[in-house]
């Protein structure tokens, strides 16, 4: 029987909260404890797959070609030395927007993209979706296609009042195009221990929207910085960082959570 696939989308309308790296370093935490990965580049600005080494400019073909054209991701997923697979994006990517926005069934074709593959025989453990930092078309779709939604947050007060927005989006998105989606909570990233700042606007986030944090926090580094310049993530670079061990930790708590 085929292995059950977790489709979790990485979401969050406001950009700097270190969503692509959340997404980077889970995958490669991921991989790193046996699990088959597939990222898939959401943004147009291809953040994704600039980090994993790929220079968007030197691909022919990527998720826009496959969500807009109909072309077989197979053809366009690449394998990274992180060890998980990627279906990459190019700046043309933000012509997806308008180009799904008059078609019948927009918010399913990234869930349809998903099934052909596995009905190709190709199976993922984990799918991990990088949304790009709005709520448009794209996250739409990745909603839809998603099991549950991971949202990280950088832990400053201004930064949690995008949260009621995107659930309220996650609330439409169950209503009328996947019933099933859950909100799995919020990891709270570029944490600065040093201040109860920090630690009150976490518990502040778990009380007023009722939502899970997943512990422990990804503290704030200049070790993440430099891991995108090296075309690898954190736990290729900085293997014993307290970052890499952070992402380790939420990894496991996630696979726990898909367990459930």
């Amino acid at each position: 029987m085929a292995a059950m696939t977790t489709t979790l989308a990485i979401a969050n309308q406001k950009g700097g909260v270190a969503k692509t790296t959340t997404v980077a370093s889970l995958g490669a935490a991921l991989a790193e404890a046996g699990h088959k990965v597939l990222l898939v580049d959401l943004d147009p600005q291809a953040c994704l797959t600039f980090s994993l080494g790929i220079d968007p400019e030197d691909l022919d073909a990527s998720v826009h070609h496959v969500l807009t054209k109909g072309l077989d991701a197979r053809e366009v997923i690449i394998a990274t030395d992180d060890g998980v697979d990627l279906l990459p994006a190019t700046i043309e990517l933000a012509r997806a927007e308008a180009d799904l926005l008059t078609r019948t069934g927009r918010e399913q074709v990234l869930k349809g993209v998903l099934e052909d593959l596995k009905e190709a025989g190709v199976d993922y453990d984990w799918v991990l979706l990088d949304c790009p930092p709005s709520l448009g078309v794209l996250t739409v779709a990745a909603l839809t296609a998603a099991r549950g939604v991971l949202v990280p947050l950088q832990c400053e007060t201004l930064s949690h009042r995008g949260v009621g927005q995107l659930l309220d989006t996650v609330h439409d998105v169950r209503r009328f195009t996947n019933r099933r989606l859950e909100v799995w909570g919020v990891l709270p990233t570029l944490y600065d221990g040093r201040t109860n700042h920090a630690r009150k606007v976490l518990d502040t986030i778990s009380e007023v929207y009722e939502l899970d944090v997943f512990e422990p926090p990804i503290p704030k580094t200049i070790k993440f910085a430099e891991a995108p310049a090296a075309g690898r993530s954190i736990l290729a670079t900085s293997k014993t960082s307290k970052g890499a061990a952070a992402y380790r930790e939420v990894a496991k708590a996630l696979v726990a959570r898909a367990a459930r």
